[in-house]
């Protein structure tokens, strides 16, 4: 049986833009992958790059060509993209609820609500809020927290 590893965006981030950590990540993808994202990432993806094109620490070819290497390891099935369940704003209040000592924010709770849809057994993150919660969940967790 293969392992489900579903990556949010701060871990797969770090795939495309040189950042502390990158190196691991793309070991750990070439390793592992194909890893699962959802819709969400897609959104996120696209609104890190414009954020970080608008600031100025990524040229405009540089943001160009990452969306389109992003938009095509989807469409290789590099990267295996799931949609956002059905009722994905109930599920999400749910794990805000159930999680209540874990300041969880908006987004981090629809992916995880999508790592456990996927039946995934690895979340990897670069995110400390979304690794304690992910545990809590039962889930493994792989950590691409730069400050680890």
């Amino acid at each position: 049986m293969n392992t489900v590893i579903y990556f949010d965006t701060s871990a797969l981030a770090k795939w495309y833009i040189n950042e502390p950590r990158s190196d691991d990540v793309e070991d750990y993808i070439q390793q592992h992958g194909p890893v699962a994202v959802s819709d969400l990432t897609m959104v996120e993806m696209r609104c890190l790059l414009a954020r970080r094109r608008r600031d100025g620490s990524l040229a405009e070819d540089a943001d160009i060509r990452v969306w389109a290497t992003f938009n095509e390891d989807v469409r290789q099935k590099h990267l295996t993209c799931h949609p956002l369940p059905d009722k994905w704003a109930e599920g999400a209040v749910n794990l805000v609820s159930m999680l209540t000592t874990i300041p969880l924010r908006t987004l981090d709770a629809v992916h995880l609500l999508v790592a456990r849809e996927i039946q995934a057994d690895v979340v990897a993150t670069a995110d400390r809020v979304m690794t304690a919660a992910a545990q809590a969940m039962g889930f493994s967790v792989v950590s691409f927290d730069s400050a680890a």
